[in-house]
């Protein structure tokens, strides 16, 4: 895969695969965890990229556009995500795995409260499918963590 030049492209294909993933039209929620918001946690954790928050922002706003929700909704949760992630990146990263996860976990958890927080100023009441995506998320984050570690040792043996 000559495509995979480097880390940034990686983050980059991860991204536009989230977002991907984010748009396929799934009958029930609690078949889309947050995509994007698993591979933000993962980049944040493992190489400390999205310092700048103004890209998070974007990203954010990306969703919004994408996912067609109220405009800086997945914006102000997303800023928010990252910079939890920023000021306890030193100790996250060495959790175990069943620690991380419960750190992920909470961290969608959040998410999904400020989001409700959102939903109810705009006069919005979400189902029960709602708080499913959390939990999935978290079950899959292991899998989903593995994965991308997998692809950044392999890419970083390409280079060597």
């Amino acid at each position: 895969m000559a495509i995979l030049s480097n880390e940034k492209t990686l983050l980059r294909l991860s991204m536009v695969a989230a977002l991907a993933l984010t748009m396929l039209p799934l009958p029930m929620s609690l078949l889309k965890p947050y995509w994007v918001a698993l591979v933000l946690i993962y980049w944040v954790l493992e190489s400390g990229y999205f310092r700048r928050l103004e890209v998070v922002f974007g990203l954010g706003l990306v969703m919004d556009l994408l996912t067609g929700t109220l405009l800086g909704q997945h914006a102000l949760s997303l800023l928010i995500m990252t910079y939890l992630l920023l000021l306890f990146r030193q100790r996250i990263r060495f959790y175990p795995p069943w620690q991380m996860t419960l750190v992920v976990f909470a961290l969608l958890l959040n998410d999904r409260i400020l989001q409700l927080w959102v939903l109810w100023l705009a006069g919005q009441i979400p189902t029960w499918e709602y708080w499913l995506s959390p939990l999935l998320g978290a079950a899959i984050w292991p899998w989903f963590f593995l994965l991308l570690d997998r692809l950044r040792s392999r890419q970083r043996q390409r280079q060597s």
